[in-house]
């Protein structure tokens, strides 16, 4: 199995570690996940929230400052609590503690922050707005978890180094990812399963957490999944777990961040469809393919999927590259039609969504995030 990025699997889990007499600063949940993404590894090779010189290097050429690719910021936003070289206890609701280890506290810019992630500083793009709410000054330096939060989906949550020894258990060698913040429609199920025939097994890695109002809800998506693979996978060939991430709609940069949180998981290949983590029409349909070429040093291998449809003369699902028959035979799987369908109370045609997905959603009176 091919090593983590960066070379080595961070783990910072201490349990046991006295944290009496230190102050505490309450966090909000979307620090408490990044805060345990770093501890378990899955940001490998990060070992706590960025300081300068590594966000700097981030924006400027999306690398870390010891040139190892990285393409989005971890950072922790602060007010005037914290000061460099005192130790405090970061703890959230759900139960997240942790011991930051404050390096360093420095000032940054917003719109230079904004512009270098997102390529805009349109506050109507979802990443921009969230940048732009943050505190003035970030803090950095090493973490320690000693407790984990409360998680609602724990059933689907899997670690990096427990992915790593159940891929072995398997027999795996070469593992595709997949990652969705979306429900499975017939489009999605053509790429996993053309990408499994020339692989072991697939890992489906939906994104639990912040998302955009109406992006469907995190149970519509785990359920939905649930019964695809019930109904239509072999039962060695396919393992879900959840990602407990923020989406930053980051677009190309997101689409090399996330391939290198599935290289931590212990895959090798990952699947980039179109637009990948964009919204609305801030980048282009194939920038998040473009991207790759820059890293040539990433070490998992990205497949390209580009337009696919279900053609009615060809009676399946095909690609651009197979298919000879004109548009007017052509139904494209469009996130959004599929919405509104659902949202009209129509169901989904078995063309579009198997019945067993659509079942499901469709007994949820409101599926999508208000």
């Amino acid at each position: 199995m091919k090593p983590p990025h960066g070379g080595k699997l961070v783990y910072r889990v201490d349990e046991k570690k006295d944290i009496d007499g230190i102050s505490v600063i309450e966090i909000n949940e979307d620090v408490a996940k990044d805060i345990e993404n770093i501890a378990y590894g899955i940001f490998s090779p990060l070992e706590g929230f960025m300081c300068k010189s590594d966000f700097e290097n981030v924006l400027e050429h999306m690398r870390l400052e010891n040139d190892v690719a990285w393409t989005i910021p971890i950072v922790f936003d602060i007010e005037n609590k914290i000061r460099e070289g005192e130790e405090v206890l970061l703890k959230a609701k759900s139960g997240t503690t942790a011991i930051f280890e404050v390096e360093e506290v420095y000032k940054y810019d917003k719109k230079e922050y904004a512009e270098k992630v997102f390529k805009t500083t349109d506050i109507a793009h979802p990443g921009v707005k969230r940048v732009m709410e943050m505190k003035d000054k970030l803090a950095g330096g090493k973490i320690t978890l000693v407790k984990e939060g409360k998680e609602k989906f724990e059933k689907y949550y899997l670690k990096p180094y427990e992915t790593r020894i159940l891929f072995k258990e398997k027999g795996w060698k070469d593992i595709v990812a997949f990652q969705t913040r979306n429900v499975p429609h017939i489009g999605h199920e053509y790429v996993q399963k053309t990408a499994l025939t020339f692989a072991d097994g697939i890992f489906i890695n939906p994104i639990i957490g912040k998302k955009k109002k109406g992006d469907f809800k995190d149970e519509v998506i785990l359920r939905s999944y649930e019964a695809l693979i019930e109904n239509y996978y072999l039962k060695n060939r396919a393992v879900m777990s959840i990602l407990r991430t923020t989406m930053r709609y980051a677009g190309p940069k997101e689409a090399i961040f996330h391939a290198i949180i599935r290289k931590n998981f212990g895959c090798t290949h990952f699947i980039v469809g179109r637009d990948h983590a964009g919204v609305g029409n801030y980048y282009g349909p194939y920038e998040a393919h473009d991207i790759f070429n820059e890293f040539p040093d990433l070490g998992i291998t990205p497949l390209f999927f580009r337009s696919f449809f279900f053609c009615k003369k060809c009676g399946g699902v095909v690609n651009e590259k197979i298919c000879p028959h004109g548009k007017e035979h052509h139904i494209y799987y469009s996130g959004t039609a599929i919405r509104k369908m659902i949202m009209n109370g129509e169901t989904p045609p078995e063309t579009m969504m198997r019945k067993e997905v659509a079942n499901i959603i469709m007994s949820y009176e409101n599926p999508f995030i208000d």
